[in-house]
């Protein structure tokens, strides 16, 4: 079963041969509308490329490293070009009267998503990749049921259904090829094709973390805004060094740049994050961690919930003194109830960790339910 995506300011045909000089100075990109969702095989949520067929000349992990691809033009070694990427060799006929690989030919990789979630968009990256990129790719997902983890073997069995998220469609060289998807369905693993063969230097899978209320139920009391457990950031005042959805990524903060740091303001404003939790919760106790933000932290911080898009923002911590490179700890007297938490920061500067402790509400519970049931889990 096929479901609709659509390509985005593809870059069909071949980049220009290196020419010397910034080898990002003609890379080709656009602004997608559906990056502002979670990287669903972020290395940090714990995806993994787990199998492909070919890896000849780079390895299928490259994919999933985080930073942008890297380009050394004098790197070589035994096998070539040593490429910051998933690269295979060059396919073949079957004869000398056939020498071309068939229309079916291609190589594949297996992604196990590090959250299952709905897809909202895909980005294929060719960067560097200028003439060795593949003709088009094609790409399937599928929602794994099992209890443990399945083994390559499995997920190419007979039984997996997979459905088409992305059509088989042209991509361009040293260029970020985006997809925008529309299926309304949870998924946990990605079969990703290069047709006929070639190089992809990162793949990113955009969405919305939709987690197994089974587990959370569990687990009882939890972290309700944390991104691997479905909470989400909204919106926030600024962007400036660092992206706001750092502060619920799993685990500690390791350097300054791994949380949230805004521009110095020069008003009487403030700075502020909004995030969605996983689903209604009861919040009991509160983690904002400055970790590695010593001459930056934010000076104060205060928290507010509110239930629904319409519901009235109430604090539940006031304004409080924050410490740089410390984290702070607070249990709330009175549990604070709701979908939604902003924080506000004063007057700027940043944090590296929000950490909201507590457990679903009956109906948060139930509505996590329904559309886990709804969207296939």
């Amino acid at each position: 079963m096929a479901q609709r995506s659509t390509g985005l300011a593809s870059f069909t045909g071949n980049a220009n041969p290196y020419g010397g000089g910034d080898p990002y100075a003609d890379y080709r990109t656009a602004d997608f509308p559906f990056t502002q969702y979670a990287n669903l095989a972020a290395r940090e949520l714990g995806a993994g490329v787990i199998a492909a067929n070919d890896e000849f000349f780079a390895q299928r992990e490259n994919l999933l490293i985080s930073e942008a691809a890297h380009f050394d033009p004098e790197d070589f070694g035994h096998k070539g070009k040593v490429m910051d990427g998933w690269e295979t060799r060059r396919r073949r006929g079957v004869s000398a009267t056939q020498p071309w690989p068939t229309p079916e030919d291609h190589d594949w990789a297996l992604v196990r998503l590090g959250a299952p979630g709905v897809i909202r968009g895909i980005v294929v990256d060719t960067a560097h990749f200028r003439g060795n990129m593949p003709q088009a790719v094609s790409i399937e997902a599928t929602h794994w049921r099992g209890a443990l983890a399945p083994t390559p073997e499995e997920l190419q069995g007979d039984d997996v259904k997979w459905t088409t998220i992305v059509p088989r469609t042209a991509v361009g060289g040293h260029a970020a090829n985006g997809f925008e998807v529309d299926a309304e369905q949870r998924f946990t693993h990605l079969r990703v094709n290069q047709h006929p063969d070639g190089g992809i230097a990162r793949l990113r899978v955009y969405g919305e973390v939709l987690p197994d209320p089974e587990w959370l139920a569990a687990l009882g009391s939890f972290d309700v805004v944390a991104l691997e457990n479905g909470g989400s950031v909204q919106d926030a005042s600024n962007r400036f060094y660092s992206p706001p959805t750092n502060t619920i990524n799993p685990g500690r903060s390791r350097k300054m740049d791994d949380g949230w740091e805004t521009a110095r303001r020069r008003d009487n404003g403030n700075d502020w994050i909004r995030y969605q939790l996983v689903t209604e919760s009861e919040i009991r106790a509160v983690e904002i961690d400055t970790a590695y933000l010593k001459g930056n932290s934010a000076g104060w911080a205060s928290l507010s919930v509110k239930t629904g898009e319409e519901g009235e923002w109430t604090e539940f911590l006031p304004r409080t003194r924050l410490q740089p490179d410390t984290n702070h700890r607070f249990v709330l007297d009175t549990p604070a109830v709701g979908t939604h938490v902003r924080i506000d920061i004063y007057p700027d500067g940043g944090f590296s960790r929000l950490r909201l402790f507590g457990s679903l509400t009956e109906a948060g519970a139930a509505a996590l339910t329904a559309r886990h049931q709804e969207l296939g889990g």
